[in-house]
């Protein structure tokens, strides 16, 4: 195995490790600045432990698809980020065209866990399975397009190629197109993961959810892989977003065999760590974001995937007539 391997499932197994801290550190950004002690930043791996030691419960109109939902989410969050790039490290398992497995094996996801919440019979989960069947409708061709953008600018068609290795000097010189495209992927970035102003995922009143009011029949470990899950998903698109902004300074670090080139170790670290901090970043400007917005109503909500599409229409415009 080359080094760049090593080093990219490395930061695999370290974000596996760290993404309960996202939604942490969001709860934190929105203590601090409402002025109050909030809750702690570990807070869901705590209850991540407690759910693994209690029993899980089922209705008893439930099926298999109810007890596949869970496994779905967290097969779907570890092979979404097994093909996100780690900076310049690139992916663990990227190919040409992967972007689109990328926003497949979310949709997979999606339509699983929509398919638990109408098989509990109840009206409440069906209802919500129906505002999330709606609004990921809207999200989810712009997160495709997003990633199409990138990689077809690149000219390979892989998120290593199109969003881990952007040069320095591309960045600045394509500023323009790099903002938007990064603005557009922000906003899909709270939609998809049910963040104010889209949705908010602390409510507790049935009819105002989206996401939330599909997982209240499950219960114990197929409740925490949920919630793992869900932490998954929202650390992989920090780290998509944090790609955009993290250029790559200096050249490349590694050869066309994927071994490390002389006096490149610190620049990779440098550059890896950049990456991770620019992810942290991300999830501080969503709870930034969530201190200072309230939520839409729900007929507003697609306001946001139009303006995200709005965004990265703009990009591509920018990008052709460039190109």
């Amino acid at each position: 195995m080359s080094a760049r391997l090593l080093c990219a499932f490395a930061a695999f197994g370290f974000s596996l490790l760290f993404a309960p801290l996202a939604p942490g550190i969001i709860n934190r950004v929105k203590a601090v600045i409402a002025g109050r002690q909030g809750r702690p930043l570990l807070l869901l791996y705590y209850d991540l432990r407690r759910l693994l030691r209690k029993e899980a419960l089922y209705p008893r109109c439930s099926t298999f698809f109810f007890r596949l939902a869970p496994a779905a989410g967290v097969c779907a969050g570890v092979t979404a980020l097994l093909l996100v790039p780690f900076g310049p490290l690139g992916s663990c398992a990227g190919f040409s065209g992967d972007f689109v497995l990328v926003a497949g094996v979310f949709a997979v996801a999606r339509f699983t866990l929509m398919t638990a919440a109408v098989d509990t019979g109840s009206a409440f989960e069906g209802m919500g399975a129906a505002r999330e069947a709606f609004f990921s409708s809207l999200a989810e061709p712009v997160l495709l397009f997003c990633l199409a953008v990138l990689c077809f600018r690149a000219g390979v068609y892989s998120l290593a190629a199109g969003m881990g290795s952007i040069p320095a000097a591309a960045w600045f010189n394509d500023a323009t197109f790099y903002l938007t495209t990064g603005a557009a992927l922000f906003l899909v970035l709270l939609q998809e993961n049910c963040r104010l102003p889209a949705d908010d995922p602390d409510t507790h009143l049935e009819l105002t959810m989206i996401h939330e009011v599909m997982i209240l029949d499950h219960s114990g470990p197929d409740l925490a892989f949920l919630e793992y899950a869900s932490a998954l998903k929202l650390w992989t698109f920090c780290l998509l977003t944090a790609d955009m902004f993290v250029p790559l300074a200096g050249g490349p670090l590694f050869d066309a065999q994927g071994a490390l080139l002389p006096g490149a170790g610190g620049r990779a670290a440098c550059s890896v760590a950049l990456t991770f901090a620019g992810a942290v970043a991300v999830a501080v400007l969503v709870g930034l974001v969530e201190s200072v917005t309230a939520r839409f109503r729900m007929e507003r909500v697609p306001q946001i995937c139009a303006l995200a599409g709005g965004f990265i229409c703009l990009a591509a415009l920018a990008y052709w007539r460039t190109s």
